[in-house]
């Protein structure tokens, strides 16, 4: 029978996409929203849009609940996966009322312990919930691995001179950034050439041609062109950007200037600057040589990465 990989578009989706090679999944049906994103991630696969539902989106997630009972009405699947967001609680709820298994994978993000609808998740019946953090694995989260584990990061022999950067603060519709658009359009020199991919964010000096999304493919190719990336410290933006074999500058979004709903880029980006995988800094401490030295080390898949633990059903 068919496994069902739920997601929100973003980082849930990009993690969800990067871990299924590790967890042995066969035949398989992918539900997600509509995006550029979606569209060129799962280009290959069989997908189900269904409508989208933003952070603590009361009507997207009744809206989901909805598409995902029809969908069980319409046929059996053998399992239910996800990574988050909402859409993972309209999905487990109609596949534990159907007798179908449900695993709940937290996202990297959350260092510390589980998010909302992580807790919520566990709420849920027969639910299995694992972490990518051994040190609050406890008697409810298993452990199964980290999505970090397949890459590793190594110093350049000879870094080239910053001259070609990519910045990406993230696509999210209600979140922007402006105290990092400010500082980098202040910062970077006006002869180095930037892809600026800014979402939402809108300041008084826009860098020219800034855009609010890039093409996924048309993203990939700069990646892997730049001498540098600076990222909001979003799980799916440091994915790209190791997976281009960049050691991105990654600088967390905070609550205290409504940049997110909580500080977990912040703990994000301590996760991985210990990993050696980013450079972390605040936004307004970003420098040149902060640049320098992210381009001083590159990023590569890690040899022989383990499966992701998931305990048989």
């Amino acid at each position: 029978m068919t496994t069902l990989l739920v997601a929100s578009t973003g980082g849930h989706l990009a993690e969800l996409h990067d871990l299924t090679p590790r967890l042995g999944v066969g035949e398989r049906r992918w539900v997600t929203f509509d995006s550029p994103q979606s569209r060129s991630l799962l280009a290959d696969e069989d997908v189900v849009f269904v409508p989208p539902a933003t952070s603590r989106d009361l009507v997207g997630a009744v809206k989901d609940l909805v598409a995902a009972r029809k969908m069980f009405r319409a046929e059996r699947y053998e399992r239910v996966i996800s990574t988050g967001a909402s859409v993972a609680l309209a999905f487990f709820l109609p596949a534990t009322q159907a007798g179908v298994p449900c695993t709940y994978i937290e996202s990297a993000t959350r260092t510390q312990g589980p998010s909302l609808t992580g807790r919520l998740a566990a709420r849920v019946p027969r639910t299995r919930l694992y972490t990518q953090y051994p040190a609050w694995a406890d008697d409810t989260w298993r452990y199964g691995g980290s999505i970090f584990d397949a890459f590793e990061a190594e110093p350049v022999a000879e870094p080239r001179p910053v001259r070609k950067v990519v910045v990406t603060l993230g696509t999210h519709e209600r979140y922007t950034f402006p105290r990092l658009l400010n500082h980098l359009v202040t910062l970077l020199p006006p002869e180095w050439d930037v892809l600026w991919q800014v979402g939402s964010t809108v300041i008084d000096r826009m860098p020219p041609g800034a855009r609010q999304q890039v093409p996924i493919t048309e993203m990939r190719q700069a990646l892997t062109e730049a001498d540098v990336v600076i990222s909001h410290a979003g799980v799916g933006s440091a994915l790209a950007a190791m997976q281009a074999g960049k050691r991105a500058l990654y600088v967390p979004r905070r609550r205290a200037f409504g940049e997110h709903v909580d500080d977990h880029q912040v703990e994000m980006a301590r996760e991985l600057e210990g990993r050696k995988l980013v450079v972390a800094r605040e936004a307004e401490e970003v420098g040149l040589e902060d640049l320098a030295a992210a381009a001083a080390w590159s990023v590569r898949a890690s040899p022989g990465v383990a499966p992701f633990r998931l305990a048989s059903s």
